[in-house]
């Protein structure tokens, strides 16, 4: 199987988490936003360093925003200009239950750890889903 790298697209911080097989997660580094064309552009050299070959993206689904969201991922996954699968995965309650996971391990330090470990999740239920088709 092919590595899949997940998204979790912020204004400030894109959490990202990397599967080499299709069965394990772990969370990467998170990319810290300036504006979209530098994210865009660290985003395109992960992806390349990784010789990834699919994207999960995670999106809020069922709410008021998801179409204006998903407008706002798809533009930004075209300034990335990657031409491999890019897939998306509800991210609903990703960020809450990132924290929930290392409350007390460490202070709220706005560095992209939680941030990664809710793309973490997001790919994890991407491969769920995919194992259980």
């Amino acid at each position: 199987m092919a590595a899949i790298i997940a998204l979790d697209i912020g204004l400030k911080r894109i959490g990202v988490a990397y599967s080499p097989d299709g069965k394990t997660a772990v969370p990467l580094k998170a990319v810290l936003r300036r504006n979209r064309n530098q994210a865009a552009e660290e985003i395109k050299r992960l992806l390349e360093e990784w010789e990834v070959r699919k994207v999960v993206v995670g999106i809020p689904l069922g709410g008021s925003s998801e179409m204006e969201m998903k407008r706002r991922i798809t533009h930004f996954m075209q300034l990335v200009d990657f031409d491999g699968a890019v897939c998306y995965e509800d991210e609903t309650g990703s960020s809450k239950e990132a924290e929930e996971l290392i409350r007390g391990e460490m202070r709220h330090i706005r560095d992209g750890r939680i941030d990664s470990i809710a793309a973490m999740l997001i790919l994890q239920r991407y491969l769920y889903t995919q194992k259980k088709q």
